[in-house]
């Protein structure tokens, strides 16, 4: 009877240990899968980046197609619609926390697109108080990287309104504005071209764009982090474990129980 519970408890053991065995070693895999992932994606990202600049008819309607676009270089014309201007809380740049300064580009056609301006610092002691963003009336270029909408940081529930807020969704800045918008984000890289005489109305294109006065925000936008260390450090330990699991069984199970076997 004794020697039946044994056994039992001993193949219980070794089950168990398999179990978790192939457990460990599937997830280190799945690490180093996610690691080889991340260096299509950086691949993708650095290719992207040396192909010819899209134009403002060119960005993508749908949003399927959006991520095919993704850290594309794109110059956009279209007219500011600053009224819309939205700037997004709690957001850092060069280790500096401030706003996100986000407004649709009108483009021809009707549709808009979210452009991501810049960072601007924020006033710690009245956080409503915004500083001045000059922007140019009428048509203007500029220069940009197309990338997904603005991140999402945690918020309380509920529709943000206003224009300061955590967070700005695509479908809902839509719905509330009435704007048909693109479903991606362009972050601006380089100065504002206005494409107007000075005291010209709309028609009055200029052959050459003038650059605008400076508008005061920094573009140091961060590169997409392609983290893969991270993912081999985790593809370690998952084996680490694996290997620690089956060294520890065939000690306890077979290896130490044949030297005692051996001694009586």
């Amino acid at each position: 009877m004794l020697s039946h519970r044994s056994s039992r408890r001993r193949w219980l053991v070794l089950v168990a240990a398999v179990l978790g065995a192939a457990l460990t070693a599937r997830l280190g895999v799945w690490q180093l899968d996610r690691a080889r992932q991340k260096l299509d994606l950086q691949a993708r990202i650095e290719s992207r980046a040396d192909l010819p600049p899209l134009a403002s008819v060119d960005l993508a309607r749908d949003a399927t197609a959006a991520p095919g676009q993704h850290y594309r270089r794109i110059v956009l014309q279209g007219r500011w619609l600053t009224e819309h201007t939205v700037y997004l809380d709690n957001r850092q740049m060069d280790a500096r926390q401030g706003f996100f300064v986000v407004t649709p580009l009108l483009l021809d056609g009707g549709d808009a697109v979210l452009v991501q301006r810049g960072w601007s610092p924020r006033d710690f002691s009245d956080r409503s108080r915004l500083l001045p963003v000059p922007t140019a009336a009428g048509s203007v270029r500029l220069e940009g990287r197309i990338a997904p909408p603005p991140s999402k940081l945690l918020a309380l529930a509920g529709a943000e309104t206003g224009a300061i807020r955590q967070n700005l969704d695509v479908l809902d800045f839509a719905r509330e504005t009435g704007l048909r918008l693109r479903p991606l984000s362009v972050q601006q890289t380089g100065p504002t071209r206005s494409l107007l005489a000075p005291g010209a109305d709309e028609l009055a294109t200029l052959p050459t764009p003038i650059q605008v006065p400076e508008d005061g925000l920094l573009r140091h936008w961060l590169a997409p982090a392609v983290d893969v260390s991270k993912h081999h450090g985790y593809a370690f330990q998952w084996f680490a474990l694996c290997g620690l699991i089956v060294g520890l069984t065939a000690w306890f199970q077979f290896i130490r129980p044949q030297r005692l076997a051996r001694r009586i």
